[in-house]
């Protein structure tokens, strides 16, 4: 064996396990380049050595959303109640890694974003993080506003669920996501786990400079409707996101 595998395999060997969970509903259509996109980028930073699983969670889809994720060899579960906080805590439930990976089934990480995410593990100095956003084939209106929310999820360090990573132990410490929100779980989440991250001399990444590329559908949606789900979570940042109707932008069957 040449000395320049035998230090890759060494290197290999103490990569973290990852778990990968992916909340679907009807996804048919992004599905299997997301599962395509997480697979390469994990195998080109060694995880293939150091072992990791893809988890895909039906979120009782009306589509060929579990049938896909099959085909690409992921594991699948399924989840009756239509809300992604239970789809991630489902996935997370039967995941074997030693750290979970969340990502958004139409969110397409790079081995960029994964190198740097395996970097800032491997420090041993956090508890978990998430990464800005990148949006496709967006108009220039939604790029303008999510460079400003780029800007507050750095300074503020928030997270949104296209990517979310987090060691396990952490996970189950601060409860998972909460079942009883259906919008903005994930920035509840990211508040629990900084706490957790606090108190146990740890730190919350928020990664930057490869940001997760994701999909501009809800760009798309009519504007008022748009308009009228934001002030809703702006006006009753409490009850409001209790209410699953108010969030058919995010719920909605027609894919």
């Amino acid at each position: 064996m040449s000395p320049a595998v035998s230090r890759r395999r060494c290197a290999a060997a103490t990569l973290p396990t990852v778990s990968v969970v992916v909340p679907a509903f009807n996804e048919e259509q992004f599905l299997a380049q997301t599962l395509s996109a997480i697979r390469s980028a994990l195998e080109a930073n060694g995880a293939a050595t150091a072992g990791y699983e893809i988890i895909v969670c039906d979120n009782n889809s009306s589509d060929r959303t579990a049938e896909i994720a099959r085909q690409h060899g992921a594991l699948v579960v399924f989840e009756p109640i239509n809300q992604i906080a239970r789809a991630r805590t489902a996935g997370a439930a039967v995941a074997k890694g030693d750290w979970l990976l969340f990502v958004d089934a139409d969110s397409m990480p790079d081995a960029a974003l994964v190198a740097e995410t395996l970097a800032t593990i491997e420090t041993g100095r956090f508890a978990g993080g998430s990464a800005t956003v990148q949006f496709c084939d967006s108009p220039l209106w939604w790029r303008a506003i999510w460079a400003c929310k780029n800007r507050v999820v750095r300074a503020a360090k928030i997270a949104y669920g296209a990517y979310i990573f987090c060691r396990r132990d952490a996970f189950e410490a601060v409860g998972g996501f909460s079942t009883k929100l259906y919008a903005v779980e994930d920035v509840d989440f990211a508040a629990r786990l900084k706490r957790y991250a606090r108190t146990h001399h740890l730190e919350y990444a928020v990664l930057h400079e490869n940001p997760i590329v994701t999909s501009a559908r809800k760009a798309s949606q009519p504007f008022g409707r748009l308009l009228r789900t934001t002030v809703w979570i702006a006006l009753t940042p409490y009850s409001g996101v209790h209410v699953r109707s108010r969030f058919g932008v995010w719920y909605d069957i027609r894919r």
